[in-house]
Parts: C-alpha cells; structure tokens; sequence
C-alpha cells in the first residue's frame, strides 16, 4: 500500500464517449493479423469443390476415378460416401405453415442451384485439388423449374423439394384494425409495387474453413470465418454426434461478413466430417466466384402495397402482400422467414398507424438460400414505406419533411406497440428528422433544389425515417420464428494475480471494434486501466453459451454483460482492498487502476491488491478472502429500438443517367455512444452499402437459372468515387431501462439509403412523371424509365 496527496487528483475522465482508437488496428495494419487462410499445420489436406453447373437436376451417375489419378489427390467423396456419422442440419421453426429444408454437406439425389456442392476433391495442395475437379464426370437429368417467384407460388409450379409439397415454404400475416374499410374510405391512396433484387454481401476476406481432428481428446476443433462460432458450434455437436466439450469453433480474426457468414454453411459439415474421418487437417478456402455464386444472399423481395392517408396527410391504412424469393433451402439457423417476415412485420416503420394488414409468402427458387445481410428485411420494408410516404406527399402537396413530421410516432406515446406488434421502447424519431432537416439546412436545399431544376437540371431531394429493433432480449428471436434463444450474452470477467484482466464474451467482431468498445465499457466500470484490458472473443468455449455477433447485438448485449460482470467484480476488489487499508469499503473510488480512500492519502493499486489477494499469506483472513471473477448473464428482453433520418440531394445526368450526390446527413439515435469515431465509422461503411444496393449491386439470374454476375466486373460494388461526404448527427436520447444505455446502430445505413437516394431520384424525375420502384436504379433502369414516361406524354 503507498501514501499519496490525492486531494489534488481528479479522477480519470469516462472513457464511454471518447473517440479513442482502436486496439485492434496496429495488428492488423502490421499485417499480424491472424486469418483462417492464414493456418496450415501439418499434413493439412486441401478441399475443393465440384459446384452443380444446374439450377435444377437429378444425380444420374457421378464418376470420380479420373480425379483420384491426378496427382496428389488423395480422395474423391460425394454424399454416398459421406452416409454414416452425419446428420443433417434442420432449420426448426415455431412458425406455422413453414417447412425446413435439411441441410446435408454434399447435394444428395439432385441439385436445386447453381453452385450446390456435389463432390469434394482432397489434396495435398489446392492447386491438385482443383485440377482434379475438371476430371469428375457427373450425369444429370434435367428438372423442369420456375426461376421467378411469381411464377414458383404458382399451384402447378415444378418443385423443388418434393417432400414440402409445395414450393411456398413460408406464410404469414399481421393484421390489426379493418383495413379494407379503411383504405376504401380514404380520400387519397397511393399503391405501387415495389422490388428490391437481389443482393449478396461481398467481404474482403472470402469464406475459409480448417477443421483439425484430435485423435487423443478425439475432438474437433474448426477455425472459421463466421461471427456465429456458438451457434455453429452447437449444430455441429449435433450433425457430428459429438458433445459440445468435444467440438470446439474459433474465429480468429475475420475480414468482414455483413451477414454473409453468419450462417451454416455445407462446406463446415464436410471440412470437420472429412477432418474426422481422414484424421487429418482439412481446409477449404473459397474464391470469389465460389463466394459470388454460394455464399447465401439477400433481399428479392416483391412488395405489393397501398397507403391511404386523410386530406391532412394522416396515415389511416396500410396493406401489403410480399413474395419473397428464399432460394433453394431454408438457412440454418435463421430460416428462409428471416428476410421475407421481417419486410411485413417492419414495414410500419415509425409511424403511428391504426389500420394494416400484411401478408407474406416465402417461395423456394432454384438459387443460393437466402440469408443475413446487413439490415435484414428493413431495407426493403423502408424502402416500400418511404416511398409511399413521399408519392402520397405529392399527391397532398405537402412538403415530405412536414408528412413525416405528421405521422411520426410522439415522445409521448412511448411504449409504442406497431401494427405488426414490435414494440417501440423509445427513441429520438421526431429529433432525428429535426436534426437531419436543421443539419443540412433544408430549407437552403429545396431552393437549390429549385434553382437547379428551373435551369433543366435534375435534381432532388429525398429523406427516409426508420426505426430498427436492435439488441434483442429474449422475448423474441432474432429470427422470426427461429426456437434459438438469441437474446442473452454472458461475460466472464477475472483479474489474475499479476493484475491483468481478461474479459470474456460470446460474441465474434468481424470489423465492429469491439476489443475496443468493449474494453472501454470494462475500465469504466472497473475502474482499470484499460490497456490492462483483454478482450477475448469468437471462440465457443470461452463462455457456456454463446451465440455471436449480428442483429446489431453486441454493444447492447455484451456491453450491458460487461458492465454487469465488472461491477461485481469491482465490489470484490473494492472489498479487499477495504481489508488491506483498513477503511470501509464504501469510502473507496477506484479509478485508471488506482484505489483511493477519500478519507485518507491511502491508496493502493490493481495490481497490488491482487497480489495481496492471490499471492500474498495472511494479508487477508481466509474466510474473506475470494476470486476476483465474475461471470453474469445479461438479457434486455425486449430489446431496444434505434432510429435514424436519412436526408440527400442527388443529380441526374440527363446523358448518361448516372447519379452524383450533392448533399448527404444522417442523424441518427443509437443512445450513449460508446466511441463516436468507431460509430462514425459504421455509418459511413453502412451508407456506402446502401449506396450500392441502391445504385449499383445485383445479382442476376438468367431464365436457364444460370448467375450472370460471378466476377466483381459484373456484380459492381461503389468505390470511394461513389460515395459522398457524409455529415452526421449523435442524438443521445436517453435509455432508462437498459443497463448503460447503448442501442444498435451496425445496420442503419443500409436501412435508411436505399430509401432516402429512391426518393431523391423520384424527386429529381418528378417533373417527366418518373416513380423508382425498383432498386437498384442503375442507368439502364433510369432511362428506360424517362424513355417510357416522356413517350406516354402528349406532343
């Protein structure tokens, strides 16, 4: 124990709120880095993969003897020889009228999509393995198939998998108040039917897996690039008859996911069955037309719908019917509900509304399943909704800031229960759309806007309000329907006897910096240092229960367990430390790894007391004397809602019918911010998403079900060009019943800019009569919509 003057000291200011950088970073700019495509022990077998070349056929015969001749290669397998041992993954759902499609490593009898894995080749090196895949000889019977949703619900539609019976897997419908009453009495209507197409999330890093078998423990330990390691964890124990002690999934550093590897994935069955059956390491590392072609994508969403509003632009009713096209199989564990269901259930939005009903079909198509992705669900329901909002503006000649400002859920009314039953716990809608208008002077940009237009230009303004469910408890799953209890995270939080601690979570960052964040959280409420910090992470056996990092979780979840956790074990540091100076322990302040007696100069660090603790003989009596550890559960139940106005100005080029950005804000409510510069930095990558799904990306199917955009030269992507300077706005609304206050805020972006540049471009037409209805609006889709707007108009 020292003596010091601490009458003069002033405690360590917060960490939570400072834009400190990230921890992370030096490893990674050094290149130290740790990927999955990184490790290679001893013996490792390299796997590839023969895709099916065809949307929809049956296996006739599949020859593999010419492979096994290549060089190399020490095995050929399809699923014949992968029978025993292995289960197959089933997405369970509680939804009615739903039907799961299991999930095997290799296609079994037939394939459904271009890009279905069929035989797995294992080499001593990639490059024989590879060159072994042109020598397998597969027969194939072609199936008839519908490669369109609309044409896939229809009742005499080829199937896909015959045992479900039908090819319409999913059905739902939320309904309150009478909604064709409604509608039918209103005085003004707007309907449109909307498309959002097909997306797929294009990381930096592609999906890599390397499973290693332990013949002592016999144990199977599968480093992947997911940012679920808990969940794929417990479904392998499953598939693989081994128990979860036994099966072991790390993610060691990942580069980025955006949802496209948060799910199970075929080829992690087979690297740890093979792994297993073999003995020896196997590793797959995919390419990018493999991660193009197979990764799971997102949105295909067909949006029927019809708003009524009353001469004063009140909202009265809302009704929407939704095809969403899931792909060839039902994902595990999130389910082919999770993007279709989440369009209807948030399609709401904000807004106070008496009057909905919306109904919704998931149908099975013969292309990759469809997935997470960053946003899911809301991107298109806010896509749909803005719209409406904006083209029923227009119709009123009210201005659209004032329509929202109408209709918005008040402070007031909070909780706020919306048609479809999410229920609102509190947020800043009202101040996000006065931040966005004052921030980029709205008033200065409609005569602008104005100006521009009077001189033949095209240009226009478009906003979009949203609200997102983030940090779900355990009242619902984070997947409609999906019996995984999602809602829950833990933290393990122990101060060894030397002084550091560790802090350990469920959950997996790909890019978010929750090292960072998190650690920031730790010290705060510790009262360390926080370089004294380490943060473990994406490793299922480092708490009992872990699920990952997604649905905008982590900083609610793991921040509200850190924060749990290190106020346990602060009151068992501040105990001991009581006992060794001989003061209450309620006149303790401990603060950036010092303990402080207000009473008195004594003061003893971290460090100290641990040593006194653990190492130290009879500095505290026995029976007092305990672990500086915790372990606590932290569960938000509801879950906390986050809110966000988009707000941009975009011109047309009436030559090349590109679009440039001219003015772009966000403000946005993800309550106390924990790291602005982290914060900015996720609005800024999730915009930039967004950008493209509006503009840009597109995954394309021809009628042949063959993809037609496999190579970044034709799945186009924005790049730094593309994307503007973007002002952004923190509005801390307060939080009171979430442990620190933190809300998501990971996904926001996405939400919020394809339906704010839909409505700029809509606003920029306005004038030759163009509606956007579809995204992206690329320059094809531009003209073709002028050309038939001015061909219709009268000479």
């Amino acid at each position: 124990m020292t003596k010091l003057d601490t009458s003069s000291v002033e405690l360590r200011p917060k960490l939570v709120g400072q834009r400190i950088k990230r921890t992370e970073d030096p490893r990674l700019l050094a290149g130290v880095g740790r990927y999955v495509d990184d490790m290679t022990p001893k013996d490792t077998l390299h796997m590839a993969l023969r895709r099916s070349d065809q949307p929809h056929a049956r296996i006739v015969s599949i020859n593999g003897d010419g492979a096994r001749s290549v060089p190399g290669v020490i095995a050929v397998f399809d699923a014949s020889a992968l029978e025993e041992g292995i289960k197959p993954a089933i997405p369970t759902s509680t939804m009615k009228n739903y039907y799961a499609t299991p999930i095997w490593p290799l296609a079994r009898g037939k394939v459904r999509y271009v890009g279905e894995p069929v035989v797995a080749v294992l080499a001593e090196s990639r490059y024989a393995a590879e060159d072994a895949l042109e020598h397998i000889e597969i027969e194939y019977e072609s199936l008839p198939f519908a490669v369109r949703q609309v044409d896939a619900v229809a009742d005499d539609a080829p199937l896909l998998h015959e045992e479900a019976g039908t090819n319409v897997i999913i059905s739902r419908e939320f309904a309150r108040g009478d909604v064709d009453s409604a509608i039918a009495e209103a005085p003004v209507k707007v309907k449109a039917t909307f498309r959002m197409t097909r997306k797929t999330a294009v990381s930096m890093e592609n999906r890599s897996y390397l499973a290693e078998w332990d013949r002592r423990k016999q144990a199977l330990t599968l480093h992947s690039t997911t940012n679920i390691p808990g969940i794929v964890r417990d479904i392998l124990s499953a598939c693989l008859n081994l128990p979860g002690n036994r099966m072991r999934v790390v993610a060691p550093d990942v580069g980025g996911s955006f949802g496209g590897k948060g799910s199970l994935y075929h080829e992690e069955i087979l690297v740890c069955a093979l792994a297993r059956k073999l003995g020896r390491p196997v590793k797959y590392s995919s390419d990018r037309l493999e991660d193009l072609s197979a990764t799971s994508q997102a949105f295909d969403e067909l949006i029927e719908a019809e708003l009524a509003v009353d001469k004063d632009g009140k909202l009265l009713g809302l009704r929407a019917d939704v095809i969403g096209d899931i792909g060839a199989y039902s994902i595990y564990p999130w389910t082919g509900a999770l993007e279709p269901v989440q369009v209807v259930s948030f399609l709401p939005g904000p807004y106070r509304l008496e009057h909905y009903r919306g109904r919704v079909r998931g149908v099975l198509t013969p292309k990759p399943p469809t997935g997470p992705y960053r946003g899911v669900g809301r991107p298109s329901s806010t896509f749909a909704m803005e719209r409406l909002i904006d083209m029923a503006a227009r119709k009123l000649g009210i201005d659209p800031v004032e329509m929202r400002r109408r209709n918005l859920v008040a402070a007031e009314e909070f909780p706020y229960r919306t048609a479809s039953g999410l229920i609102w716990d509190k947020s800043a809608f009202h101040e996000c759309l006065d931040g966005a208008c004052k921030l980029a002077d709205y008033p200065a940009l409609v005569r602008e806007r104005d100006r521009a237009r009077a001189e033949g230009r095209w240009v226009g303004i478009g906003l979009a309000s949203y609200a997102e469910l983030t940090g779900i408890g355990s009242r619902i799953s984070a997947a409609p329907g999906m019996p995984i209890n999602t809602g829950t995270e833990t933290s393990s939080i122990r101060i060894d006897a030397t002084g550091a601690i560790t802090a350990a979570f469920g959950i997996s960052s790909h890019g978010q910096g929750l090292e960072t964040t998190l650690a920031q959280v730790v010290a705060d409420e510790l009262g360390c240092k926080m370089e004294d910090v380490e943060i473990q992470h994406g490793d299922s056996a480092l708490v009992p229960v872990s699920t990952g990092t997604y649905a905008s979780r982590s900083a609610v979840l793991a921040g509200g367990a850190a924060t749990v956790s290190s106020r346990v074990v602060k009151k068992k540091v501040l105990k001991a430390a009581a006992l060794l100076m001989n003061v209450p322990a309620e006149d303790l302040d401990a603060s950036d790894g010092i303990i402080r007696a207000r009473s008195s100069n004594a003061s003893m660090t971290f460090k100290e007391v641990a040593y006194a603790v653990y190492s130290q003989t009879g500095s505290i009596p026995r029976e007092q004397r305990e672990e500086l550890a915790a372990s606590e559960t932290y569960d938000p139940y509801f879950g906390t809602a986050c809110s966000s106005t988009h707000l941009v100005m975009v011109e047309v080029d009436p030559k090349t019918f590109g679009v440039t950005f001219r003015k772009y804000v966000v403000a946005e409510d993800c309550g106390r911010v924990i790291n602005p510069m982290i914060v900015d930095g996720q609005v800024h990558g999730a915009v930039a998403q967004g950008i493209g799904a509006a503009l840009l990306e597109e995954i394309v199917h021809d009628e042949s079900g063959q993809v037609l955009t496999a190579s970044l030269a034709d799945y186009l992507l924005p790049l730094a060009t593309n994307v503007p300077e973007i002002d952004i706005l923190h509005i801390e609304a307060d939080l009171p019943n979430n442990i620190g206050g933190f809300r998501g805020m990971g996904e926001g972006g996405t939400i919020g800019a394809p339906a704010a540049i839909a409505n700029a471009i809509s606003d920029a037409l306005s004038p030759l009569g163009v509606e956007i209805d579809t995204l992206p609006a690329t320059p094809e889709r531009l003209f073709q919509s002028v050309r038939s707007a001015t061909s219709k108009k009268p000479l």
